[in-house]
């Protein structure tokens, strides 16, 4: 034991080379870490006693965006489907942030009837909205209509948003600065969308696939957004924008994958998820800025990544495919025109 003693101490770490590999490989990791998980949101801003009514925000990146929005005194309003769950995540927010003003109100974005009752329930509860944040979503969801006979991603993601956008323009209009933030994802670069179909449900319309789905349902909010932006909004002291979350791990929208279905895969893709997607927290700050930052008062319709203006995909920016796509998502929602 003492010669063994004697040895280590003798020992020179620096006298061969594992330490410097070693070194260099945490460096390379700490490094891509840091550039995958982008840059945290430079508004130290509050929103004092704003009101803030944001879908999906009981899980995942939403929830960051509230208790970030809770701590900067804003006041939360989530419009969710699972009230049991909201209610325990509000009940374990107030024991860290007791002041928090934040509650919860039934709604289901795949129903439009349902969005027309949570809407006038805020209605009958506040005089004005100040903030809106389209975030809620789903991604590899099985092929499956809603009540109202549309396919699951195109509707939740897309469809239940500009409706509810839509109803609360009147409330968003009599705030000092309304926001509306569309959250959309990198999957738009990849999506397809045919003019003459703009909602994906002729008979014209491509081969059901969740992957393309989800994509076209973040190209239609990205599209949404500029067309309100310019046609809708612009004579108004409301602002639209859109933003991508970067690639995040850890909300659940996986799931449903079918790589994470086997063992053997998650166990190969976790590592590498780790190591190139942002927690929800990271994946939260480009919503907090556009919700803080008061640099963003004037700014409209354009299309943010990790707090910056960055430039969408170029179908994103065709905005004579922006106007068929509102045309025919006011007939799937049973609006007959926008006031502009």
């Amino acid at each position: 034991m003492d010669q063994i003693k004697e040895e280590l101490i003798k020992a020179d770490p620096l006298s061969t080379w594992w330490p410097y590999i070693l070194a260099f490989v945490v460096g390379i990791v700490v490094t891509v870490r840091g550039i995958m998980g982008g840059q945290r949101c430079p508004s130290e801003n509050k929103i004092d006693g704003l009101v803030v009514v944001m879908t999906g925000g009981t899980g995942g990146i939403g929830w960051e965006v509230c208790k970030e929005l809770c701590a900067r005194s804003g006041h939360l309003i989530l419009a969710t489907r699972n009230m049991e769950k909201a209610d325990k995540m509000i009940l374990s927010l107030k024991k860290v942030q007791p002041n928090a003003k934040i509650e919860a109100i039934y709604m289901d974005l795949k129903s439009f009837d349902c969005i027309r009752r949570f809407v006038r329930t805020i209605e009958s509860k506040y005089n004005h909205i100040d903030i809106l944040i389209n975030n809620a979503g789903l991604m590899f969801h099985p092929y499956e209509l809603t009540v109202d006979g549309f396919e699951m991603h195109l509707q939740c993601n897309y469809l239940g948003h500009f409706l509810l956008t839509i109803l609360t323009l009147p409330l968003l209009q009599k705030s000092r600065q309304g926001r509306i933030i569309n959250v959309s994802a990198h999957a738009h670069t990849t999506a397809k969308m045919d003019y003459e179909d703009p909602l994906n449900v002729g008979p014209w319309a491509m081969a059901y696939h969740p992957r393309d789905a989800f994509a076209h349902a973040k190209l239609a909010n990205i599209l949404m957004t500029r067309y309100l932006a310019t046609r809708v909004c612009c004579d108004t002291n409301v602002t639209v924008n859109s933003l991508t979350p970067g690639l995040v791990r850890g909300t659940g929208h996986l799931d449903s994958s079918p790589i994470m279905r086997a063992i053997c895969a998650k166990v190969i893709t976790y590592p590498w998820m780790w190591l190139f997607m942002k927690t929800p927290s990271q994946g939260a700050q480009t919503t907090i800025y556009l919700a803080t930052e008061p640099k963003l008062k004037k700014v409209t319709g354009k299309f943010f990544n990790d707090c910056e203006i960055v430039e969408s995909s170029e179908l994103s920016r065709d905005d004579k495919l922006a106007e068929k796509l509102v045309k025919e998502s006011l007939k799937a929602v049973k609006i007959e025109k926008l006031k502009q």
